[in-house]
């Protein structure tokens, strides 16, 4: 079902980003971001994080930015905790409808979340981005330390040289793996894992970077 992604719905869950601004390196030039709306087709997701009607995606004021918001997304581990409940994960098959002339790529991410996690539980999160009909890249992989009863946030950065561009005048979509892992590890109680924000909606923030096509 296709989302409108207008500007208010998100304001309080979305990052400033200067990304879309900042100098590009060795012949790759950033633009600033179309005045135009961005529509996001959430065409597909699945996974043991994302069951159907618990995501949605929204963009940004400034078309800098698109945030995926969860509603289940949480990994435990401990007594009487069935082990598939220690890994969680989310593949969303989006589909980003761009102003004519723009193509795009994905230079940043923001994770937030929870954790309660007991001295010797072993954590983490990683994730992975690629465009249909290209090579998927590498999972990247944040360790969480415990012990821990705090928020915590994870960065993926990459530089604008290294970036994967949308293909101009194509429709692909981008695919998006993100994976919670929590074990027991030395630890004799329950520890566990979310992606989520102080109003207890889960949410990530995908920060764009824009290219005029030549």
């Amino acid at each position: 079902m296709r989302k409108l992604l207008q500007a208010g719905t998100v304001l309080a869950l979305i990052a400033t980003s200067l990304i879309a601004g900042s100098p590009a390196s060795a012949g790759n030039i950033v633009d600033d971001p179309p005045t135009d709306h961005i529509v996001i087709d959430l065409v597909a997701m699945a996974g043991s994080g994302c069951r159907p009607g618990s995501a949605a995606v929204a963009v940004s004021p400034d078309n800098t930015a698109f945030t995926a918001i969860y509603s289940d997304y949480l990994a435990q581990a401990g007594p009487g905790i069935a082990t598939t409940e220690g890994r969680k994960n989310c593949q969303l098959n989006v589909l980003v409808h761009v102003p004519q002339g723009f193509t795009f790529a994905i230079t940043k991410v923001d994770y937030r979340g929870y954790g309660l996690l007991q001295t010797g539980a072993v954590a983490s999160q990683r994730a992975n981005y690629y465009f249909q009909g290209m090579t998927q890249s590498t999972y990247i992989n944040h360790p969480i330390g415990a012990p821990l009863d705090d928020n915590w946030i994870a960065s993926d950065e990459v530089p604008i040289a290294a970036v994967v561009w949308h293909p101009c005048g194509e429709l692909r979509n981008l695919n998006i793996n993100t994976e919670l892992r929590v074990s027991k590890g030395t630890s004799t109680v329950a520890s566990f894992l979310t992606m989520d924000s102080t109003d207890g909606s889960i949410s990530t923030t995908y920060h764009f970077a824009w290219q005029r096509c030549r």
